[in-house]
C-alpha cells in the first residue's frame, strides 16, 4: 500500500517478486509436515498442531498473494494517479496490518481469548470495503471518477478484505489448535 500511494513502481516491483520467498517457505512447510506425519506419526494433539500451523501458513501465503495483487496495481497506478479513496485503502491497509501483528501475537501465546478479539475487529475492515465500492459504483455512474482506476481501488478494497479475512482465519486455526473446537469467528 506504501508503493501504491507513494507511486513507486519499483517498490511494488519487489513485493511481487519477493512472493516468490513466501510461496518456498509455505512449500518448506508443507513438506516438513508430510515428513513429520510420514516418519512420525504424530497423534491428537501433535497432529492438530501441525495441522493448524499448516494452515496458518496457507493463511499467511494466501495474504502474501494479495499483496502481490495489490502491487500489480500499484505499478499500473503509478502512470495514472488516482485522486481520491487513497486514504480509505490507506486506513484499510493499517487495520490489516494492526490485526496481523495481533493475531501473530495471539498465536504465539497461544491466546484463544486474544485470537476471539482480533477477529472480531474484521467488521471494521468490512465496513470501509462496503462504503469504499458503493462510492466508487456511484462515482462511476455518476461520470465523477474514471472507471478503470475506480475498478482498480476497489480491486484493492477487495484484496484488503480479504487479507483481514484470512487473519480471521488464523484466529479460527488458533481456536481449534488449543481447544480442538471448531469455531467461526469472522
Amino acid at each position: 500500500m506504501e508503493a501504491l500511494v507513494g507511486g513507486d513502481a519499483a517498490r511494488c516491483e519487489a513485493v511481487i517478486t519477493g512472493d516468490t520467498e513466501l510461496n518456498a517457505l509455505q512449500l518448506r512447510m508443507r513438506e516438513l509436515a508430510v515428513v513429520t506425519i510420514v516418519t512420525q506419526a504424530p497423534v491428537d494433539g501433535d497432529l492438530r498442531r501441525m495441522l493448524a500451523y499448516l494452515h496458518m501458513s496457507a493463511e499467511l501465503e494466501r495474504m502474501g498473494d494479495h499483496c502481490v495483487s495489490i502491487a500489480k496495481i500499484g505499478r499500473e497506478l503509478c502512470e495514472h494517479r488516482p485522486a481520491g479513496r487513497l486514504d480509505d485503502l490507506t486506513r484499510m491497509a493499517e487495520l490489516c496490518g494492526i490485526q496481523l501483528d495481533e493475531m501473530l501475537a495471539a498465536v504465539v501465546e497461544g491466546d484463544v481469548e486474544g485470537a476471539r478479539i482480533v477477529a472480531s475487529h474484521d467488521d471494521r475492515v468490512d465496513r470501509i470495503y462496503r462504503r469504499l465500492f458503493d462510492e466508487e459504483v456511484h462515482a462511476c455512474a455518476a461520470g465523477e471518477e474514471d472507471a478503470a482506476c475506480a475498478t482498480r481501488l476497489t480491486l484493492v478494497a477487495h484484496h484488503l478484505e480479504r487479507i483481514a479475512d484470512r487473519v480471521t482465519n488464523m484466529g479460527e486455526d488458533l481456536v481449534y489448535l488449543q481447544t480442538g473446537n471448531v469455531e467461526e469467528l469472522g
